[in-house]
């Protein structure tokens, strides 16, 4: 008795251990690791020791298959490309400053400084060819410009993955915010310039010196979190634009600039220099005091981390037990694809589409808020596209429910939040 108690502690330990690691997963943008600043290369790290713990992209060294999802042109990259600085057709051209990770989807999307297109890379691919693919908007022309320029105002040096499951990606001079889906063909839009709260005083979100450069978060409330690489933190609420100071973290080297941010799974902020190479910091939102990760890596200097955490999580996950109300959904849902039409929902009945999936039965499940099944239908689907429609046997009161469509190994599809009128 004692020798299985003993083993399923050690299994109920060793399970614990995987989940941490895994929850400190992070992605960074960094440099060759020769003393340089140029940040072009994507690694895996580990916010709970501060080491690089595998490569992922490095530039002139690693192939890659690009594909421009506008013109539909594919560069297959097996050898040294000259003109990588300067070229659009390669992923990190002109360095990356901002990246954000999408859990729910296995991507790393990013903006490089000087053009103008949302790119990302696929990271479920496993001892392959890295697959990159780009795509342009409107609202990201303002970003593009002569990639030797140093007009710092348009580059995008702050992104993330919100609790709403969108991204949002900020210029330097706070002037344009920009929001934008995760799925196959994202929906770019540009939100306008974040508006300083009255209480801000002489500390502007737009200012050069004090706001510019960094990086930002998401907490599980809805709000975003810009560290300027200035050391200085605002909170940023989406639907007013608003940008409120929250204070400075301390405890930093004198010459260390905040340029890279993520969430650990302790929920505290890790942060990294392009500047320096000094190692990881970590502070606690609720202090902003930094101190020293042991041990961290001081080899490549990071101009930008990147991870699925959220700030704020385990206040959410109470507040919810509490029964109170929280906004969103940390990341449950992806809104990007429109698999659900129409939506929202007036009547009895709706579409789900499915795209590129596996051929054989899936299960939709129609959820409250909470997670409670309301209705559930099997339909089995072929290769190809189709499309599979869904009677309400009971039609829900007014508000927001979900759609889940899970495989026959019941791991979930895709899912999709709908509206009930």
């Amino acid at each position: 008795m004692n020798k299985k108690i003993l083993l399923s502690t050690l299994l109920g330990i060793s399970s614990f251990g995987i989940m941490a690691q895994d929850a400190n997963k992070a992605f960074a943008i960094t440099s060759d690791g020769n003393a340089d600043h140029i940040w072009m290369n994507i690694r895996q790290i580990d916010l709970g020791t501060g080491q690089v713990t595998k490569t992922i992209f490095q530039r002139s060294k690693s192939n890659f298959v690009f594909t421009d999802l506008n013109t539909k042109k594919v560069v297959n990259q097996t050898t040294n490309n000259p003109n990588i600085f300067t070229s659009k057709e390669y992923p990190t051209g002109s360095m990356v400053a901002a990246a954000a990770f999408d859990q729910r989807n296995n991507k790393l999307f990013f903006i490089p400084m000087r053009i103008g297109e949302l790119r990302w890379v696929e990271l479920n691919i496993k001892n392959e060819t890295p697959k990159f693919y780009s795509t342009s908007s409107d609202a990201l022309a303002f970003a593009n410009s002569n990639p030797m320029k140093l007009d710092e105002a348009n580059n995008i040096t702050r992104m993330v993955i919100a609790a709403d499951g969108n991204g949002y990606a900020l210029s330097n001079d706070g002037n344009h915010f920009i929001k934008f889906t995760t799925g196959r063909k994202p929906v770019i839009t540009e939100l306008g310039a974040l508006i300083d709260d009255e209480k801000n005083g002489a500390i502007s979100v737009h200012n050069k010196c004090s706001s510019w450069g960094g990086d930002m978060l998401a907490d599980a409330f809805g709000k975003l979190y810009i560290i300027s690489a200035s050391r200085n933190v605002f909170v940023i609420d989406i639907d007013t634009r608003v940008a409120s100071f929250k204070g400075t973290i301390t405890g930093l080297p004198a010459n260390f600039t905040s340029n890279a941010a993520a969430v650990n799974a302790n929920g505290d902020i890790v942060l990294g220099s392009a500047n320096v190479f000094a190692g990881y910091y970590v502070a606690k939102l609720s202090d902003l005091k930094a101190s020293p990760i042991a041990n961290s890596d001081k080899q490549y200097n990071a101009s930008d981390f990147a991870n699925g955490n959220l700030l704020l999580q385990k206040e959410a996950d109470a507040a919810r037990k509490k029964g109170e109300y929280v906004p969103l959904i940390d990341n449950l849902f992806s809104n990007s694809d429109k698999n659900v039409f129409p939506n929202p929902v007036t009547g009895s009945n709706f579409s789900v589409l499915f795209q590129n999936q596996k051929p054989g039965n899936y299960t939709l499940l129609i959820t409250d808020i909470s997670g409670r099944t309301l209705q559930s239908q099997i339909v089995n689907i072929s290769k190809g596209t189709q499309t599979a429609t869904v009677s309400l046997k009971t039609k829900p009161s007014n508000g927001v429910y979900i759609v889940k469509a899970l495989g026959e190994d019941k791991q979930i599809a895709f899912t999709e939040r709908i509206v009930v009128q």
